[in-house]
């Protein structure tokens, strides 16, 4: 008898597990008409995660002077260049622009000048003082508005302040993901942004525009993440990577879309409203999308997950058996794994692990802070403010597509290597590059943001192949989270420009530089099976006898 039943145990062992991969590779199809209707569909939302960044050019720096009360000028809307101006206000050296925070000291001789005519002998010009208000040359920022001369890291703490929302919407929206479904957590997130957006319109000084940046986020930051969760689950294997790399082609033609909006439509309240009041129309997804199938079969709404799954086959005009409909109704157990066995334990227990934790955040936190950053700096290369930042993002979509096609030709470590090691280069020689040589810079700028972008798809993939099955959910999260660092970093380095105007593309010349030698302590993971135990994980790479 108890030979029987081995053999009967030892033949269910070997027969193939039927799961939700087995049949869409098998039967339902891994990229059919299904999957296609749902990618086309999520670009919008994807699309609209873009939106998020509209602080590059709704709290962009406006060039300001000191407003000079002696000649007449009552308010931040003065004539920003009369002819008088620089009998008032020193002109930078080197340079035909006007001091943005100083301005000449009054002599405090004779009446005061107007508007229209202004003489030098009522200013010393031997002694500058800081400036009391200020005049604006343009009325399109939240500077004009909350008057934020000369309060650059106020400015810029409005993306600083976006980016924090991106780390503290994790929990939220995985909470919700988890207990109320993908379809739910989707359409929260699209509801958060479009309110939160139009709210952020309406804001009457610089605290409230602020808390609303920061609940913009923090409610609606996982519309990205919601969206692109629908395409991971419904494609096969196959074509996982191609998906990653589409969905991250969609945010790049978002962000092209919000250059192009704002290039349009340029007071920063009217774009907002541009930008926010369309997502409520993403609203009716509530009926034209269905819940992911793995969370019904998750929570054993086998029912729901049946007519879903025999939706898919209708749609592929394909056939699902009536042999896997059961197999995935009655999954195998899976054994408990053991509480002793933690992830902490595990690190400390492990060097091969232990230098594998320390070393991916690096990588993360490098592409997070070079991605944006890069993204950020564009707007101040050329006066071609809105065309710079459209080319820089839209340089993205061939880096991501190239990620696809050499991942699985010449492996993880040398596409990561090659995109670190390669923006570092351009991010180096571009600091060198004169002036003068716009568009020779501007070449060397975008293939610069080629090379990081070329790294973003492919950190996700490798990331997760170096560790084993019971701790890659956590490990991958926990990179990702350390990672956000450099995105809210990101924002604050234009105030690095003060002090040379270098310095920005310096450090990601060095950090990419440190990240691609990293990826070099690391196994190529190319062709190795995924690792399910952490024995499996540090075998990677061994040379077996």
């Amino acid at each position: 008898m108890t030979d029987k039943s081995e053999s009967l145990e030892s033949e269910r062992k070997s027969e193939k597990v039927i799961d939700l991969d087995h049949v869409l590779v098998n039967e339902l199809g891994q990229f059919g008409r299904f999957q296609f209707k749902y990618i086309c569909l999520i670009a919008l939302p994807i699309m609209s995660s873009a939106f998020f960044s509209d602080y590059v050019f709704i709290a962009a720096a406006v060039p300001h002077r000191c407003r000079i009360f002696e000649c007449g000028e009552i308010n931040k809307s003065a004539v920003f260049r009369p002819e008088w101006i620089t009998n008032a206000v020193p002109v930078k050296s080197g340079d035909s622009a006007l001091s943005s925070c100083q301005r000449y000291a009054s002599a405090g001789t004779g009446p005061n000048g107007s508007l229209l005519h202004c003489p030098i002998d009522l200013f010393n010009h031997s002694n500058t003082q800081k400036c009391d208000a200020f005049v604006y040359e343009k009325d399109t920022s939240v500077v004009y508005d909350f008057d934020l001369g000369c309060k650059e890291w106020l400015r810029t703490l409005a993306g600083t302040i976006s980016s924090l929302g991106t780390l503290l919407v994790l929990p939220f929206i995985g909470y919700i993901s988890d207990h109320y479904g993908r379809r739910m957590a989707l359409l929260v997130s699209i509801f958060n942004t479009a309110v939160v957006g139009v709210f952020k319109a309406f804001s009457v000084n610089y605290t409230m525009f602020l808390t609303l940046q920061l609940l913009e986020t923090t409610l609606g930051g996982g519309l990205f993440s919601a969206a692109y969760i629908f395409a991971a689950e419904l494609v096969g294997p196959k074509f996982r990577v191609f998906a990653s790399a589409t969905c991250s082609s969609t945010f790049a033609t978002g962000q092209v879309v919000l250059g192009a909006v704002a290039w349009l439509v340029q007071p920063w309240r009217t774009l907002v409203l541009s930008l926010y009041i369309p997502v409520f129309l993403l609203l009716s997804y509530f009926w034209i999308f269905s819940e992911s199938i793995r969370w019904l079969l998750s929570k054993k709404r086998y029912a729901e997950a049946r007519i879903a799954l025999e939706n898919v086959a209708r749609v592929n005009r394909t056939e699902i058996s009536e042999k896997s409909i059961n197999a995935l109704m009655n999954p195998p157990t899976k054994p408990e794994r053991d509480e002793n066995h933690s992830l902490t334990k595990s690190i400390l227990q492990s060097p091969v692990l232990l230098r594998r934790v320390c070393t991916t955040p690096v990588w993360w936190i490098t592409t997070t802070f070079v991605y944006y950053g890069l993204s950020i700096n564009s707007t101040s290369l050329s006066k071609t403010v809105y065309l710079n930042y459209i080319l820089t993002v839209a340089i993205e979509i061939p880096g991501f597509y190239t990620a696809v096609l050499t991942l699985d030709r010449f492996g993880r470590k040398v596409t990561l290597c090659t995109g670190f090691l390669f923006s570092s280069a351009c991010n180096l020689a571009f600091v060198f590059i004169p002036a003068e040589l716009t568009a020779f810079r501007m070449v060397v700028y975008l293939a610069g943001k080629f090379g990081i972008s070329l790294v973003f798809t492919s950190l996700y993939l490798f990331t997760s192949e170096l560790y084993p099955t019971e701790f890659r959910h956590s490990l991958l999260g926990f990179s990702s989270m350390i990672g956000r660092i450099g995105s809210v970093c990101a924002p604050l380095t234009p105030l690095l420009t003060n002090l040379w105007l270098g310095l920005p593309n310096t450090i990601f010349a060095i950090l990419g530089l440190i990240s691609g030698v990293l990826v070099l302590t690391q196994p190529e993971t190319l062709g190795t099976k995924l690792p399910d135990t952490l024995e499996e994980a540090e075998d990677i790479g061994k040379i077996k006898a």
